[in-house]
């Protein structure tokens, strides 16, 4: 049997190939001009109801608040209790206009300040805000500039305070904000997951000098030491030896300089290693030591290499010695010292290797730049109370982690979007988001089963794979408002926006943290949003629906008539084809718009016959022989066949064991991903018609919980606190992960506190094709922790060992 391995590669045809490369080329010749219009850049700024400002040497940090309006699609049940006329929808849509928070921040050169201030005060209208809240050393030098372009009075606030709150912010609703830099590798970013306890960890922030921050809660924050060898000394003191005054060309010299034609190193001095000190001979022995010696000139990029590696390693060697003090291995690097220079980054990352030998990772922020600004808005926004919710990152109006290698000229970082403006945007999710409780290590899950940052074939192919289907995304959208005349229009600039972003992921797939299935997906839901169109596939859905209604009684009816083996097996096969029905898989949506006809049992004739790809039904029979599960918590996929005719016949008989069952269904809409809203319709529709649901949802055994989620894929680090509460009151014991997005693009691979169960068909043929299976192969994968397998319950066949 075959199994999905992280190390796989996939089996790439020639001709799948040839199309990769076609687009790659175009991707390259494209115009690399982002340079976008100011209105853009300050975007919702008629909403804007407070400032935040963090103002240091070169760069201005901006950050305001405002109430964004959009569309949503909302369901309303019919009344159905009066006699049901042929052809009646189960509900109505409609959509409607809904206000939601959003955090813009936004970062420039100094040098537009002026011009950005004088937008942003034509473009107010009726701001409710009086005062700006204000940090960094240029607060002072801008105030009276402030004051008079915006009116607004300047609070200064701590500049240190500002920096971890901002830091203590991100970390906590950001995924993949914190990452290691390791030069040369297939992957030069490595993300980390959000940790559930982000505290203690220590902040080295260079700035001119060195600050050492140990954090041990939200409020509660030590300077710990210092250093007045920082940034400024480097630019000091490189400005004296090259006579370069810019800190970005003094960088550019660094990165072309060889160190070695400098410094003395140890096989200099030893000709050779030094064993019994265990010292390597490349080793540097003393910075600038061949200068003292050496008659000849040096050249400015050689020394400029060795002045960066001298301060890099001065800081790298006492943020290890602090680290150790303080007993914390989490150590974050950030301020204008760093600011995503790869030379930097990596000169940071050697010397903390080196002095620790491997035991302490030098970690990056994303935002880094952003932490002062995000802190002074936090401080002038308290009585919103903003670290009450949790927020997320909108891909749709975000920049990225834009690569700022100082082997760029100016006129090179301009096009590539990097100067003069880096965007960053937050959106205010309605409810909290927690790990799920089940999690066997939350500090370990990593929600996605491939990282496309590291896997160039994977990446190129959902990159063309995604790009190809963008032409049916924009009908489907156009589609589903056949009233509104502009959403043609609309659609065409959905297009361009999602299609920029594509290429910008082709050419720095680290931008938005680890490059995955899920995020491409996330990036083509936020882009569709923002140009409101909440909900294309909602008509499909409502017609799916109640196609399927029509035949749950006749599916129950024939299941009834089985024997109990043979009907745990179709319960099984019919959730399997229940998840064919996607329309977000090309393979079933070309079926599915040339075929309408095609249904339930068309499916299950699609199915691979058993033994599946992966294969563990055998277990789960035998585990349904003993006692029946106290709660099952089943996330759901699809609307229609899938929920209808697959999920509820399945969670029935759960509940006919005994089984109190918790569906979780998405927050918002998602490709054709049924929604809590939708699901509490269909519930009491089928209750309507089935006693065994009917009685399961009055005495509170079936329950319905929103996620949390807006994805077709499954982040067990965020979903709803409700649902959270749920699980643990209900004392779950079984989780069911059904879809190709939850159970194979993500969650292949996380470890549960309890039994599990993970199916989905595979429909996609490139993937299948990778995992050594075909078309509408099988995963079923019933796991059971460790500590809770018996004798009998061994390795399940087909799952990590």
């Amino acid at each position: 049997m075959t199994r999905l391995s992280r190390g796989t590669r996939p089996m790439f045809t020639s001709k799948m190939a040839a199309e990769c490369q076609r687009v790659d080329r175009s991707s390259h010749s494209m115009d690399k001009s982002i340079t976008l219009p100011a209105d853009e850049i300050f975007r919702n700024l008629e909403n804007a109801k407070r400032f935040a400002i963090d103002i240091g040497g070169s760069l201005t940090k901006l950050a305001y608040y405002s109430t964004v309006q959009h569309k949503v699609a909302k369901v309303r049940s019919f009344d159905h209790t009066a006699k049901e006329t042929e052809g009646e929808p189960l509900y109505e849509i409609s959509m409607q206009e809904e206000v939601t928070a959003r955090l813009h921040f936004i970062k420039f050169e100094n040098a537009y300040i002026e011009t950005c201030l004088d937008f942003i005060k034509d473009h107010l209208v009726n701001t409710e805000t009086k005062v700006i809240k204000a940090t960094g050393g240029g607060a002072h030098k801008f105030k009276d500039l402030i004051e008079k372009k915006l009116k607004l009075r300047v609070d200064k606030e701590d500049e240190m305070t500002c920096l971890i709150k901002g830091c203590n912010f991100v970390l906590r609703n950001i995924p993949h904000e914190a990452f290691v830099y390791v030069k040369h590798a297939d992957s030069e970013f490595r993300f980390q997951n959000t940790h559930p306890d982000i505290f203690p960890y220590l902040l080295i922030n260079i700035g001119s000098g060195v600050s050492i921050v140990k954090v041990e809660s939200e409020d509660k924050f030590e300077r710990v030491g210092g250093s007045s060898i920082g940034g400024g000394t480097f630019w000091g003191l490189g400005a004296l030896l090259t006579k370069t005054k810019r800190f970005d060309e003094l960088l550019q010299l660094a990165s072309k300089g060889q160190h070695t034609s400098v410094d003395m190193l140890v096989k200099d001095i030893y000709g050779g290693s030094y064993g019994s000190l265990g010292l390597t001979g490349d080793l540097i022995a003393s910075s600038f030591g061949k200068s003292a010696t050496a008659d000849n000139e040096f050249s400015k990029e050689d020394m400029a290499k060795s002045l960066l590696h001298m301060i890099s390693n001065d800081i790298g060697q006492l943020a290890c010695l602090y680290a150790r003090l303080h007993n914390l291995t989490r150590v974050y690097f950030g301020g204008f010292f760093i600011r995503g220079h790869p030379v930097t980054m990596h000169t940071i990352t050697y010397s903390i290797n080196f002095f620790t030998k491997g035991e302490v990772q030098a970690l990056f922020l994303r935002h880094e730049g952003y932490l002062g600004t995000i802190g002074a808005f936090l401080k002038g926004a308290e009585e919103d109370n903003p670290n009450q919710y949790s927020w997320g990152e909108n891909y749709a109006g975000s920049s990225g982690l834009m690569s700022v290698s100082p082997d760029l000229n100016p006129m090179q970082r301009t096009r590539s979007g990097t100067f003069p403006f880096d965007m960053l945007e937050m959106d205010r999710l309605e409810r909290q988001l927690v790990n799920l409780p089940l999690l066997q290590d939350p500090s370990s899950y990593i929600p996605d089963t491939v990282d496309l940052s590291e896997d160039a074939l994977a990446r190129e192919y959902w990159l063309y794979c995604f790009e190809e289907a963008l032409d049916g995304v924009v009908k489907r959208a156009v589609a589903s408002q056949p009233d509104l005349p502009e959403a043609a229009e609309r659609a065409e600039k959905f297009r361009h926006k999602y299609r920029h972003k594509l290429q910008t992921l082709r050419q720095q797939p680290f931008a938005y943290g680890s490059l995955t299935v899920r995020s491409l997906l996330d990036t083509r839901e936020h882009c569709l949003n923002e140009f409101n169109f909440p909900d294309p596939y909602s008509k499909i859905k409502q017609r799916e629906n109640d196609i399927a209604l029509k035949y749950f009684q006749k599916a129950i009816k024939s299941l009834e008539e089985l024997s109990w083996e043979q009907r745990q097996f179709a319960l099984v096969r019919g959730l399997l084809a229940g998840n064919v029905f996607d329309w977000g898989a090309k393979a079933v949506s070309d079926v599915l718009e040339s075929d309408p006809e095609f249904g339930f049992e068309q499916a299950k004739r699609q199915l691979e016959e058993r033994p599946w790809l992966v294969d563990a039904y055998d277990q789960w029979l035998e585990r349904l022989k003993g006692p029946p599960h106290k709660c099952a918590l089943f996330f759901v996929d699809n609307s229609g066949i899938d929920i209808i005719l697959g999920v509820f016949p399945f969670i029935r008989e759960l509940l006919c064991r005994g089984t109190e069952v918790v569906l979780a269904s998405n927050s918002s809409p998602a490709l054709n991903d049924v929604t809590n809203s939708e699901l509490q319709i269909l519930t009491q529709r089928i209750a309507a018609m089935d006693l065994v649901i009917q009685s399961a949802v009055k005495e509170d055994r079936l329950t319905l919980v929103q996620s949390g989620s807006s994805s077709p894929c499954l982040d067990l680090s965020r979903l709803d606190k409700e649902l959270a509460g749920v699980v643990r009151e209900r004392h779950t014991d079984l989780v069911v992960i059904e879809g190709m997005g939850r159970a194979i693009h993500t969650n292949y691979y996380a470890m549960l506190s309890c039994e599990s169960l993970k199916m989905a068909v595979i429909k996609n043929s490139w993937l299948a094709d990778r995992l050594g299976g075909k078309l509408f192969s099988v995963v079923f994968k019933y796991e059971v922790p460790p500590s809770h397998k018996t004798t009998t319950q061994d390795h399940v066949p087909g799952t990590p060992s």
